[in-house]
C-alpha cells in the first residue's frame, strides 16, 4: 500500500485533492468555508518564496552569463514584442466571443449595487502610475510586500552593476546569489510537498462560498469566458509552440502541475516557483526564465486581457448600451495599457474592470453581478496567463538559440 502511495506524483496527489476539495465544498458547504486557513498556509508558503527566488535567479541569469548586456537587451526587447503581439490576440478572441455569444443580454442589474463597483473605481490606475510603481524606493519595502516589478527592476541594475565588478569580490557575489537559488529551488519542493493540502481547501472554501449554483444565473458568462479561453489556447498559443518548435509533449508535462495549482488557487504566484523550475528541467535556460517568467507575470497577463474584454462588453450588453467596435477597442486598448504592472493587487482585474466601466460611462452595478462567478473565472483567467507565460519563456529560448533539450524523468514528471 505505501509503495502505491509513494508512486501517486505530484500532479495526480493536487487532482485528488481538488475532486475531494470539491466535494466537501458541496457536500459540507459550511464546514468547507472553515478551511481556508488551510489554503492560506500554502499561500504564505508560496509568497515567503518568491522574492529571493526571483532576486537570486534573475542575478545569476544576467550577471552570470558574460559581460554581453546586448545579449540582455536583446532578449528584452523581443519579450516585450511577444507580450503585446500575443495579448492583442487574447483581446481580439475576447471581444469576437463575447460579441458573438452575447452573455449580457436579457441580464437584469436592477437588484444589483452600484457600491461594489464605486468603491473599486475609486482608486484609478494610470500608466504613469504603473511606470513610477515599477521602480522600488525600498528592496525591503518591496520584498515585504512581494512587489514582483519592483524586485525585477532592482535584481536588473544589482546584475547589471555586478558585471562591472571584477576579481573575488564579484565571484563571490555570484556564487552567494547562485547558492540561494539553488537553495530556493529545494524550499520549493517541501512547499510543493504541501500543495494538495492546500488546493483541496482552497477549491473547498470557493466552493463552500459560492456554491455550484451560482453558476447557473450567469452560466452564460461563464462558459463564454471558458470557450474563448480554450480558442484563444488552441488558435494564438498552441500556433506558436508548432511555429517555433516547442516540443509540445515536453511543454505539456512541464506546465501541466504549475497549472492546476494556478487553477485551484486562483493566484499566479502560486503556481510561479513551481512554473519556474519546470521551465529549466524543460531545457530553458535559467537566465531567460528568470527575466521572462516574472516580467510576463505583470506585463503578458493574456488570460486577464481577454477576461477584460468579456467582462467590460457584458457590461454594455446587460445595461442595454450599445458599442461600436470601435468604440470597444478604444476601450480594450485602454485597458490593456491600464493593467500592465497590477498583477498582484489584490482582484487586479475587478479594479482595472470598474475603472473602465466608470470611464466609459458603463453601468458599475455589473461588477456586483460578476462578483457572484468572479473566482470560477479567475481560476481560468490565471492558468491561461500562467501557461502563456511558460510558453514566452519556451519561445524566447527557441529565439535565442539556447533551448536545450528536456531531459527524462526529473521534475517533469511531478
Amino acid at each position: 500500500m505505501s509503495k502505491s502511495l509513494r508512486r501517486v506524483t505530484l500532479t495526480q496527489w493536487i487532482i485528488i485533492a481538488a475532486v475531494v476539495g470539491v466535494a466537501i465544498g458541496i457536500l459540507f458547504p459550511t464546514f468547507a468555508v472553515k478551511l481556508d486557513p488551510l489554503s492560506q498556509i500554502f499561500l504564505r508558503m508560496i509568497k515567503s518564496l518568491i522574492v529571493p527566488l526571483i532576486f537570486s535567479t534573475l542575478v545569476v541569469g544576467i550577471a552570470g552569463h558574460g559581460d554581453d548586456m546586448k545579449k540582455v537587451g536583446r532578449l528584452a526587447l523581443r519579450s516585450f514584442v511577444y507580450f503585446e503581439l500575443v495579448t492583442t490576440g487574447a483581446l481580439i478572441i475576447g471581444l469576437a466571443a463575447v460579441n458573438i455569444v452575447k452573455p449580457g443580454v436579457g441580464v437584469s442589474l436592477g437588484a444589483a449595487s452600484t457600491a461594489t463597483g464605486a468603491e473599486l473605481a475609486s482608486h484609478p490606475v494610470t500608466f504613469g502610475g504603473v511606470l513610477e510603481h515599477m521602480v522600488p524606493q525600498s528592496f525591503f519595502e518591496a520584498a515585504a510586500h512581494n512587489e514582483v516589478l519592483q524586485i525585477v527592476f532592482f535584481a536588473i541594475l544589482f546584475a547589471v552593476a555586478l558585471t562591472r565588478q571584477r576579481g573575488e569580490k564579484k565571484k563571490l557575489m555570484l556564487d552567494i546569489c547562485a547558492s540561494l537559488s539553488d537553495l530556493m529551488f529545494k524550499f520549493t519542493e517541501l512547499v510543493m510537498a504541501y500543495a494538495p493540502i492546500g488546493i483541496g481547501a482552497a477549491l473547498a472554501v470557493t466552493v463552500g462560498h459560492s456554491g455550484i449554483g451560482v453558476l447557473v444565473g450567469l452560466g452564460k458568462l461563464v462558459l463564454t469566458l471558458y470557450g474563448a479561453l480554450v480558442m484563444f489556447a488552441l488558435f494564438v498559443l498552441l500556433p506558436i509552440a508548432v511555429l517555433t518548435r516547442i516540443p509540445l509533449k515536453a511543454f505539456l508535462r512541464a506546465v501541466r502541475g504549475p497549472a492546476l495549482i494556478a487553477f485551484s488557487t486562483a493566484s499566479s504566484e502560486a503556481a510561479l516557483p513551481l512554473a519556474m523550475e519546470q521551465m529549466e528541467e524543460m531545457g530553458v535556460p535559467a537566465r531567460i526564465v528568470a527575466f521572462v517568467m516574472p516580467t510576463g507575470y505583470s506585463f503578458n497577463l493574456d488570460g486577464s486581457t481577454l477576461y477584460l474584454a468579456v467582462a467590460s462588453v457584458f457590461a454594455a450588453q446587460a445595461g442595454g448600451i450599445h458599442m461600436t467596435i470601435g468604440q470597444q477597442i478604444v476601450m480594450m486598448l485602454t485597458l490593456m495599457l491600464t493593467s500592465k504592472g497590477v498583477a498582484a493587487v489584490p482582484r487586479a482585474s475587478l479594479v482595472i474592470l470598474s475603472g473602465a466601466l466608470t470611464l466609459f460611462g458603463l453601468p458599475l452595478q455589473a461588477v456586483a453581478v460578476i462578483l457572484g462567478v468572479d473566482a470560477f473565472m479567475d481560476m481560468a483567467r490565471t492558468s491561461v496567463n500562467l501557461i502563456g507565460n511558460c510558453l514566452a519563456s519556451a519561445v524566447m529560448a527557441r529565439w535565442e538559440g539556447d533551448l536545450a533539450p528536456a531531459p527524462r524523468g526529473g521534475a517533469l514528471q511531478a
